[in-house]
């Protein structure tokens, strides 16, 4: 799937993952906020899982489609909120897609994704420092005091959720869309396309994990 060109295949494949993300966002809203305002979506995961396929300008094409998208319709924060959305999800996505578009291993798929978790956590401690105070309209001093017990735990979890998604969905969606001819097989794939039993449960553990402690961090126990 390297030096893809576009094709109608390929147009066809993006918009199916843009349309899948915006509505994965749409879904999320059910989702308590974090902090009032602080909100899980999945869409990383889809992009990401774009990204693995396509490579890294296809997960940052996707991003800012979604996200202007997102800013047009359902979204009330304008255009920061794009501006937080394209940073956000280009931090987690493009270090991931990078490493498992290089060389297709799961061993580069986890190390991408951990890259990809430490840099959105700290794209979004600096860019949260410059950019809520001027939408939400409060002293930056209000928003410092909310970095490390706030925003760092949210980010971290949100991408270890996002992680653990990723694992679990690439292999099937990949070999779906193989299924109905939309993408071709890549000869660099690891593992020679086997399922692995262990590594899913690995991956299934990780997911729980972190999705128990989204749930303390809303109070839910």
């Amino acid at each position: 799937m390297k030096n893809n060109k576009i094709t109608p295949k390929y147009i066809a494949v993006i918009a199916m993952f843009t349309a899948l993300a915006f509505v994965s966002v749409i879904v999320a809203k059910v989702i308590p906020n974090v902090a009032g305002f602080l909100s899980y979506e999945p869409k990383d995961a889809l992009i990401v899982i774009a990204g693995f396929m396509f490579g890294p300008v296809s997960s940052i094409l996707i991003s800012v489609l979604v996200s202007f998208i997102e800013m047009i319709t359902i979204s009330s924060t304008g255009p920061y909120g794009f501006l937080m959305n394209v940073i956000s999800t280009c931090a987690f996505a493009l270090p991931a897609a990078a490493m498992y578009y290089n060389k297709r291993t799961k061993k580069n798929a986890v190390i991408g994704l951990i890259l990809g978790v430490i840099c959105m956590t700290a794209s979004m401690l600096l860019w949260n420092y410059i950019i809520t105070p001027l939408y939400m309209k409060v002293d930056r001093s209000v928003v410092v005091g909310m970095l490390i017990p706030v925003f760092l735990p949210f980010n971290l979890i949100k991408g270890g959720i996002n992680a653990g998604i990723t694992l679990i969905l690439y292999k099937p969606i990949v070999t779906a869309l193989r299924s109905a001819k939309l993408v071709e097989p890549s000869k660099g794939e690891g593992g020679k396309g086997r399922f692995s039993v262990s590594f899913f449960l690995v991956s299934l553990a990780v997911l729980i994990s972190f999705v128990l402690a989204f749930m303390a961090m809303l109070g839910v126990f």
